[in-house]
C-alpha cells in the first residue's frame, strides 16, 4: 500500500456544532486521529501518517502559518517512504493557501487540498468522504507532477484556477471557463486535463527560501470609490491588486492616482471583481502599460503572485512576465 501523510490545519472539516445541525458551528476543533477513525475503509488503501500543525478557522491563516506549512510540507516530502501529501484546511481561503503552495513546494508528488462545507457533528458531513477521495488521489500515479490539487465533491481541481463560488452547499467550487482536471467514482481516478502554468518544481519560487513575504493589498472598486485609498495603501505595502470593474477598470481619479504612485516605484495589477473572464492590457484605463495584467487570476490569487514576484524582482516588466508564465 501507498503511505499518504495527512498535514491538518483545521477547517470545518474538524468543526463541531450542535448534534445533526451544519450551522452554527465552530471550525479547528477536533483532532484528524478522531476524524480518520469514522473512515474505517482508509485502513485498507494507504498507511497514513498525521501532522496536525495547526487546527483553525482557515480566516485566521496568514503568510506565517503559509510558511511553516511550505516547509512541513517540503520536509515531509523528502521522505522517501511517503508516496503523497492531503492536507485539510478550511474552505473559505483554501484557494489562496493552494496557489501560495503550487507556486512554492519543491517537490512533483501529489498534494491534494480538501476539507468540508459541513462540520463533523452535522448529520451528514462531507468531510470524511472528500478525505477519503483525496487519500485516494494521492496515492493515484497519475497524480505525480500535477501541480497541488483540490479534491471536493468528486471533482479534482487545480490549484490555479479553483474558486469558492457558493458558501451554502457542498459542491461550493468551479474552476471558471476552463474545466476541472478530472472526476473520481468512490476511489476510482479519472483524469481529462492537465495545468500547462509553472508549478511546483517547476516554478522559480519553489528553489528560492522563503523566510518572509512583501506586503501586498487588494483594494475593491466600486462606483464613486476614493482614490485616496490608494495613497493610503502605498504607505505600508509595496504593491497593491486592482479588484477592479470589468475588464479591471475604475474611474479617472483612480487612473491618475495610478500613474503617480507608479512613478514612486509602486507595482499595481490589474485583476477584476468579476468572478469569470480574463483581464488583459487595455490602452484607456492604463495607457502607460503601469499595471500588470492578471490575466485568469483573481484577485486575491495575483495578490500572492506579486507578493512572490517581489521577492525575485522589482522590475515591473519583469514582473509582467512572471504574470504570463504562472
Amino acid at each position: 500500500m501507498k503511505t499518504i501523510a495527512i498535514i491538518a490545519t483545521g477547517g470545518t472539516i474538524a468543526g463541531t456544532g450542535q448534534i445533526g445541525k451544519a450551522s452554527a458551528y465552530r471550525a479547528g476543533e477536533i483532532g484528524m486521529d478522531e476524524i480518520i477513525e469514522t473512515i474505517p475503509m482508509i485502513k485498507d488503501m494507504a498507511h497514513i501518517q498525521v501532522h496536525q500543525i495547526m487546527n483553525i478557522d482557515s480566516n485566521e491563516m496568514n503568510n506565517e502559518r503559509w510558511l511553516l506549512l511550505m516547509k512541513t510540507i517540503n520536509k515531509v516530502a523528502q521522505d522517501d517512504e511517503v508516496d503523497g501529501i492531503v492536507v485539510t484546511h478550511g474552505t473559505d481561503t483554501i484557494e489562496e493557501t493552494a496557489y501560495f503552495l503550487t507556486l512554492t513546494l519543491h517537490t512533483l508528488k501529489p498534494v491534494v487540498l480538501t476539507g468540508a462545507m459541513r462540520p463533523a457533528t452535522a448529520t451528514s458531513p462531507d468531510g470524511p468522504y472528500n478525505l477519503y477521495q483525496a487519500i485516494a488521489l494521492a496515492g493515484h500515479p497519475d497524480a505525480y507532477d500535477q501541480g497541488v490539487m483540490l479534491l471536493f465533491s468528486n471533482t479534482i481541481y487545480s490549484a490555479r484556477d479553483i474558486q469558492k463560488v457558493n458558501n451554502y452547499k457542498i459542491d461550493a467550487f468551479d474552476q471558471k471557463s476552463f474545466g476541472c482536471l478530472g472526476y473520481m467514482q468512490d476511489d476510482q481516478v479519472y483524469f481529462f486535463s492537465k495545468i500547462f502554468k509553472k508549478h511546483t518544481q517547476h516554478s522559480l519560487f519553489s528553489h528560492m527560501e522563503i523566510d518572509h513575504l512583501p506586503e501586498v493589498a487588494i483594494v475593491y472598486f466600486y462606483a464613486g470609490a476614493h482614490a485616496s485609498m490608494l495613497y493610503d495603501l502605498s504607505q505600508d505595502h509595496e504593491g497593491i491588486v486592482i479588484a477592479g470593474s470589468g475588464n479591471g477598470n475604475y474611474d479617472r481619479s483612480w487612473l491618475e492616482a495610478i500613474n503617480d504612485l507608479s512613478e514612486k516605484g509602486i507595482i499595481f495589477v490589474r485583476a477584476s471583481r468579476v468572478i469569470q473572464g480574463i483581464v488583459l492590457s487595455d490602452e484607456i484605463f492604463d495607457p502607460h502599460h503601469y499595471c500588470i495584467s492578471a490575466n485568469t487570476l483573481s484577485p486575491q490569487k495575483a495578490r500572492i503572485l506579486l507578493m512572490l514576484a517581489l521577492l525575485h524582482s522589482h522590475q515591473r516588466e519583469e514582473i509582467r512576465k512572471i504574470f504570463h508564465q504562472y
